[in-house]
């Protein structure tokens, strides 16, 4: 059996102290006497009991009354009278990087009945409930956002709306319900992201206020006011609200507009619509069409009574257009009417139009000619603005689709439909340039009384309409004509080509003889030149044969003289003789020596006599130099000449024989006789 061991007197004594501090320290804690609050968290304090009473107005107790205390109570071991105060511990209020928290008061003072947020121009500290609420902090919704950060905020007075969660104490189920609902809306506007406007997506935002005073009555966009740095409520692009309402600012959409960049915005305050920046395309102006902005004198002139025409920020149509560009241009405060610049084309064509689509309702004109066809017509007209007009053309017309389609189309259908009155269908087709050109003389000036210029007139060929086939039957009767036209045409053409290559022939076998030719007078010159100096060779000799035989006649005649003389005086000589010896011998010598004289005489004139003999020793001596000298008896180059002349033509031979035969006719006394001389060519 185990012995029994007993506890001294000081053992029993330090048992019961420390059961007697257990019992205090749980006696304690559940009293409220000691709390602990860690640091990354606060003690929100509830008075339960105090000799000032309750609070009777408000939420919070400012004067030590039982209720919610004002104060927090941070990290740390805290002593508090026992029964008096029950501990809420709550979370840190944390706002991550680049997000916003909400902020919502319990208690203060009420809103007006005309405000929507509660203004923060005094009441600013959302960590300082006393001085938030002695400051005249409004309840409710407040206009200052929390940017990131780690706030201790009592949860009591304030309840903090974050992306992440809701950051409150003892909420009720209808509280729960409201600020869930809030949250919601403000995520639906991502009211909990800064608004980012990225430059390369063009954007811009229209803001509208839900706070503030109402828009005077004809206003539809709130004016731009405190927008300059160097205003004292300059509220930088809205960020700050109690600037912009001190400075003047409306609720409703504002015409001042948000560009590129980053900001944050209290969603409950001002939402933001990012459209699209006004892009202005190079060849197009842009006329502004303002619904806002000061009332202004119209500066379009007296004689211009189509609408106002109003300097720039004024309201009405602007005088002044927007060049090519972009614009951060608030779309709900004016109108900007795209106004082309550059040459653009109206094409009266139903399956046909530009693109700017300003044609897209126009088709072709129906006509009815004169001789009774009902064609169609397709036109083309090129049409300019100068861009210093276009607001002109807007402010009379509204915009360039409208001035085409109830102007410029009546107008320039009823000029074509009264010009194909006047004209027969043959005509209108053989006459549509002359039509072209005429049209855009004439309609010319009607466009300039529009504030436009008429470039050109460009004028399609006339088609049948649906169902009618009697114009085509006429179009290819025209077609038969013209080729039967071009057919005759081109045979005049290929009859004049065939004589042109004839002649072409003529003169390339001319070329090509040439030489030949050259070749051929070069030839006949040098035969021509060597005839003459044959010819003068020829006449030389000649006449060196005509002297000689002449010499040679004359020695021959003066011989034969001679010779018969000799003949005579030995005749008369031996008949002397014959005398002296005896006178019967002498007449017998004397007979025959006349005998033998009259035979020599006889003899002589038989051959021609003297002048016949000397004519026929120079025939002998002319025909041995031929022969020795084999010259030719019949020169080969003759020239011609008159017959009978000095100098002429006839032979040498001929010449010689016309003098013996002329000769011999002479002695015999018939001149008659003698032929005339034979002329040569």
């Amino acid at each position: 059996m185990d012995s029994v061991q007993y506890l001294g007197p000081m053992e029993w004594l330090a048992i019961e102290i420390v059961a007697l501090i257990i019992v205090l320290t749980v006696l304690f804690w559940w009293s409220g006497v000691i709390r602990y609050i860690p640091n990354d968290r606060l003690g929100i304090l509830e008075k339960l009991w105090s000799f000032r009473g309750s609070v009777n107005n408000g939420f919070i107790a400012l004067n030590g009354e039982a209720g919610f205390q004002p104060d927090v109570v941070r990290g740390g071991l805290h002593f508090f009278m026992p029964f008096q105060y029950s501990m809420h511990r709550a979370n840190l209020v944390t706002i991550p990087q680049g997000q916003i928290g909400y902020v919502f008061a319990r208690d203060g003072k009420s809103l007006p009945p005309t405000k929507t947020l509660a203004s923060n121009t005094e009441a600013d500290d959302f960590q300082d409930v006393r001085a938030f609420l002695e400051k005249g902090g409004q309840k409710g919704p407040q206009r200052k956002i929390l940017r990131e950060g780690t706030y201790a905020i009592n949860l009591a007075q304030f309840i903090v709306l974050t992306a992440q969660s809701n950051y409150a104490v003892n909420l009720n189920a209808s509280e729960q319900k409201l600020f869930s609902e809030m949250s919601e809306m403000i995520a639906e506007r991502d009211g909990f992201e800064p608004v980012v406007i990225r430059d390369a997506d063009d954007m811009i935002g229209i803001v509208t206020i839900h706070d503030g005073s109402a828009l005077p009555d004809g206003e539809i966009i709130a004016p731009t006011v405190a927008n300059d740095p160097r205003d004292p409520n300059f509220h930088n692009n809205f960020q700050d609200p109690e600037k912009f309402l001190n400075g003047g600012g409306y609720r409703g959409r504002q015409l001042q507009v948000l560009a590129d960049g980053s900001y944050f915005l209290n969603r409950i305050f001002a939402t933001v619509e990012l459209v699209e920046k006004t892009v202005i395309s190079v060849g197009t102006v842009g006329v502004v069409v303002s619904y806002t902005g000061r009332r202004s004198a119209d500066v379009s002139g007296q004689s211009y009574r189509h609408g106002e025409l109003v300097e720039q920020g004024s309201r009405g149509v602007w005088s002044t257009p927007l060049l090519p560009g972009k614009y951060a241009f608030n779309t709900y405060a004016g109108n900007i009417v795209i106004v082309p610049t550059t040459n653009f084309v109206l094409k009266w064509t139903k399956e046909q139009f530009g693109e700017h689509r300003l044609d897209e309702n126009l088709s072709e004109v129906s006509l009815i000619t004169k001789d009774a066809f009902e064609p169609v017509l397709p036109l083309s007209v090129v049409v300019h603005i100068d861009y210093m007009k276009a607001p002109l053309v807007v402010q009379r017309f509204g915009d360039i689709k409208r001035l085409v389609e109830q102007t410029l189309d009546p107008m320039v259908s009823a000029y074509f439909k009264n010009i194909a009155q006047t004209k027969t269908l043959i005509e209108l087709l053989q006459e549509r340039s002359e039509i072209q050109r005429k049209s855009g003389d004439e309609m010319r000036e009607k466009f300039a009384s529009y504030s436009l210029e008429l470039q050109e007139v460009l004028i399609g060929t006339p088609r049948a309409g649906n169902g009618q086939n009697s114009i085509e039957q006429i179009l290819i009767q025209l077609r038969e004509r013209q080729i039967a036209v071009e057919k005759v045409e081109t045979y005049r053409l290929q009859e004049a080509a065939a004589i042109q290559e004839r002649t072409l022939r003529e003169k390339e076998a001319l070329a090509e003889q040439q030489a030949k030719i050259t070749t051929s007078a070069l030839a006949i010159e040098i035969s021509e030149n060597e005839g003459k100096a044959q010819l003068a060779r020829t006449r030389q000799q000649a006449e060196t044969i005509q002297v000689t035989a002449k010499a040679e006649a004359e020695k021959v005649r003066l011989a034969g003289l001679g010779e018969a003389d000799r003949i005579k005086a030995i005749a008369l000589a031996d008949a002397e003789r014959i005398k002296a010896t005896g006178f019967a011998d002498a007449q017998t010598v004397r007979a025959v020596g006349l005998a033998e004289a009259e035979a020599t005489e006889k003899k002589v004139a038989a051959f021609g006599g003297p002048d016949y003999q000397l004519n026929s020793q120079v025939l002998m001596r002319f025909a041995e130099a031929i022969e020795n000298g084999r010259l030719p008896l019949v020169p080969q180059i003759q020239v011609g000449g008159a017959g009978g002349e000095k100098g002429s033509a006839n032979g040498l031979v001929e010449m010689m024989l016309s003098m013996l035969v002329a000769d011999r006719l002479g002695r015999q006394g018939s001149p008659a006789a003698i032929p005339a001389p034979v002329e040569q060519h």
